[in-house]
């Protein structure tokens, strides 16, 4: 049985103080303590610290390629952000690239940038190609091949931004872009004209403070998410500062925050950043996962600490082809995501950004998936599937068909099995040709009346 490697975590984020790469005396290595019974449980009494959890292969990975990071360097999300592999020499190293990788990554992705993380380089099949995480993340040619109906912004978000950074297209909340950074690139990122901009930045304080201005305007707004790019990219003072601004302001009532980092980084879930986090509540996490093998054991230990803080958290997947458009991938992700404590909350159809195809499903498929969840396993596992509407139309729910139709007083049903039932509903048009409208529809956007 191979030793275990316990990583004894400093209450703040390392480096804060210019110690980078962590401090020597807060690691303890499973083979320093065989000589040493009894020893583990007085450090940990005496430290009074979380002892950090490391997938075996994981371990691997780092010893094989970073020999010279220490497990506390490793273990601090500074130094894994210091150390992301950006180029096509980095990678190579640590990937037997196919050519048609090879390819893209040489040309230098002026389109969109790559990052990859150490952490989640090491979930990575270094030889196969077609591994699901590696797809996710590793550029190919096919990005350069753009197909009718994709664009750069294909869900007019631009159209419904009343301030730089802020999209305000549903009646009660808004979406508040903190950040073009990330600290692993998605190839199928919505917002890639945005994201990595190489220190080019247009956000800034002075953009924050106009957006918090114009949300402070707004009472109709209660309801207010941080996305970007990734806002747990920012420093814990940073973040701190844009939650107490928003929580001072009296009619909103609810924060959330968009984020893969529990998931490419969850080193960045330090106690410190939960501290700050549960000082806002209410406050809710969606976390984007795309497969099961993402769910390491890091990642399970970044989730219950953000659930311990009494974070609510919410899983929000990409439907990609030969990635997780599978029934059963999609059950072990749902399933797994319930046993660390997050709740599957939408299954998004890819967006048609630029050079997407490649990517994109069938939206049938994503139909069918749905159909062999709902039913057949828990409804706690079964999330919304929705289209973001090209053109700005907003999240559209797609279900199987279960509403049949109308006999008289009584409504047609289809249970998960394809059974008919019925349900008497006297008096009601439900089910008939007529439909009512939509009053939010008939107001229009970014409306407050």
């Amino acid at each position: 049985m191979p030793n275990e490697i316990l990583s004894i975590e400093e209450s703040e984020p390392p480096g804060r103080n210019g110690n980078a790469g962590g401090s020597e005396a807060n690691t303890i290595i499973g083979s320093s303590l065989e000589h040493m019974p009894g020893r583990k449980v007085l450090l940990d009494k005496a430290f009074h610290a979380p002892r950090l959890r490391c997938n075996p292969s994981t371990s691997a990975f780092r010893t094989r390629f970073f020999p010279d990071a220490t497990i506390s360097a490793w273990n601090d999300w500074r130094w894994q952000f210091r150390h992301r592999i950006t180029n096509s020499n980095q990678l190579s190293n640590i990937l037997e690239l196919s050519n048609d990788e090879r390819t893209m990554v040489a040309s230098g992705m002026k389109h969109f940038p790559m990052a990859i993380t150490p952490y989640y380089a090491s979930l990575i099949d270094r030889e196969n190609p077609h591994q699901p995480l590696r797809r996710t993340v590793v550029p190919v040619t096919a990005e350069k091949l753009y197909s009718p109906g994709e664009a750069g912004d294909p869900l007019g978000e631009e159209d419904d931004s009343p301030v730089a950074g802020l999209v305000h297209r549903y009646p009660d909340r808004v979406l508040f872009l903190v950040t073009d950074f990330c600290f692993t690139y998605c190839r199928y990122c919505t917002r890639s004209r945005l994201v990595g901009s190489g220190g080019k930045s247009r956000f800034s304080t002075v953009q924050w403070e106009r957006a918090i201005a114009y949300i402070q305007a707004s009472p109709c707004v209660r309801d207010v998410l941080l996305s970007g790019g990734d806002p747990l990219t920012l420093s814990d003072e940073k973040l701190e500062w844009l939650l107490s601004r928003l929580r001072r302001i009296r009619h909103v009532e609810f924060l959330r925050i968009g984020t893969k980092a529990p998931v490419v980084l969850p080193q960045r879930i330090t106690p410190a950043l939960t501290r700050v986090l549960k000082r806002y509540h209410p406050l809710w996490l969606s976390i984007h996962f795309t497969h099961p093998d993402e769910l390491t054991p890091e990642v399970s230990q970044a989730c219950e600490r953000l659930a311990d803080a009494g974070i609510p958290l919410g899983s929000q997947t990409v439907l990609l082809s030969g990635i997780n458009d599978n029934l059963e991938v999609i059950k072990r992700l749902m399933h797994g995501l319930l046993k660390i404590r997050v709740r599957p909350y939408y299954i998004y159809q890819c967006d048609p950004i630029l050079g997407s195809a490649h990517f994109r499903t069938p939206v049938e498929k994503g139909v069918e998936i749905i159909q062999g969840l709902r039913g057949y396993t828990t409804g706690y596992a079964v999330p919304t599937y929705v289209i973001d509407a090209p053109g700005g139309g907003g999240k559209i729910p797609i279900f199987p068909r279960s509403l049949v139709g109308r006999d008289g007083n009584d409504v047609l049903l289809r249970n998960y099995q394809g059974r008919i039932y019925r349900y008497p509903d006297p008096g009601s048009k439900l089910g008939s040709r007529e439909a009512p409208g939509s009053p939010w529809h008939k107001r229009g956007r970014n409306s407050c009346v």
